[in-house]
């Protein structure tokens, strides 16, 4: 499937981002979006065509991307019934949204990628799992990767892991940012200008990522490599420990998990 007619249903943050990332890749591809909120897609002018309604969008698209909320699922899956067609491609961005809710929606066997981006998609440096259920061909797997990669990486996954996966790139951008602001916080309650703490515990994080992605030494030892003995380091994380601070973090990651599976029912 060639990249050619793209219909965003929502123009929200995500929704931008991948357009964003489609328009940057000037690979031909045309694109109109539908929102209840006409402003949102009118602000993608240029980049997008915006639709009046779910029909025009329908009749457009040879993909529909879902880009609206789980709890709007219901309403919109019942509005696009009588629209849908089987050779479009539906790719589904919601969480805990299974693909046979959307078939079952549909009232057909649809072709259905299910996928969990993440914000940094915005600036480009997504990280997005996707996964392949039948009856999607290879070449239109192919095509909705082809599509998130306009922002960022891919990988793909079963989908009976879908919900679990929420909580290591969907959810976990904002784990990275609480962290960040405690610390910003923290260095500015010791006197730290907080533009500087900021741009300091950033490029931190790039480096510490980057340590980890080269994947030369697992997580453990590079917690021992900044940790000698009796020193600072050791300090701060006898008293995350004491708090549950790796525990509270798998705790997290379920509590994330469940709410998926609740969003789907």
């Amino acid at each position: 499937m060639i990249l050619k007619k793209i219909g965003f249903i929502g123009a929200g943050n995500m929704a931008t981002a991948i357009i964003n990332g489609l328009s940057a890749a000037n690979n031909g591809a045309l694109i109109c979006v539908y929102d209840i909120d006409r402003e949102k897609a009118a602000k993608l002018f240029g980049k997008a065509t915006a639709v009046d309604s779910l029909e025009d969008l329908m009749h457009f698209a040879d993909i529909v991307v879902f880009a609206v909320k789980p709890q709007s699922y219901g309403d919109m899956l019942a509005n696009l019934r009588p629209l849908a067609k089987p050779q479009q491609l539906f790719i589904s961005i919601a969480a805990g949204i299974t693909s046979e809710y959307v078939k079952q929606a549909l009232g057909f066997d649809a072709k259905v990628v299910r996928v969990m981006p993440n914000t940094p998609a915005l600036l480009g440096k997504g990280a997005t799992a996707l996964s392949h259920v039948a009856p999607v061909t290879d070449k239109e797997f192919e095509t909705a990767c082809d599509i998130f990669r306009s922002v960022g990486i891919t990988e793909e996954l079963p989908e009976d892991k879908m919900n679990e996966i929420i909580a290591v790139n969907g959810s976990s951008p904002a784990f990275i940012y609480l962290l960040a602001k405690a610390i910003i916080d923290g260095a500015v309650n010791m006197g730290i200008d907080p533009d500087t703490a900021k741009t300091l515990f950033c490029k931190t994080l790039e480096g510490s990522a980057a340590m980890i992605e080269k994947g030369e030494y697992a997580p453990d030892e590079l917690i021992k490599m900044v940790s000698s003995p009796g020193g600072t380091t050791l300090a701060a994380l006898e008293v995350l420990e004491q708090s549950g601070f790796y525990n509270s973090v798998i705790e997290a990651m379920d509590a994330c998990t469940k709410r998926a599976v609740e969003l789907a029912k």
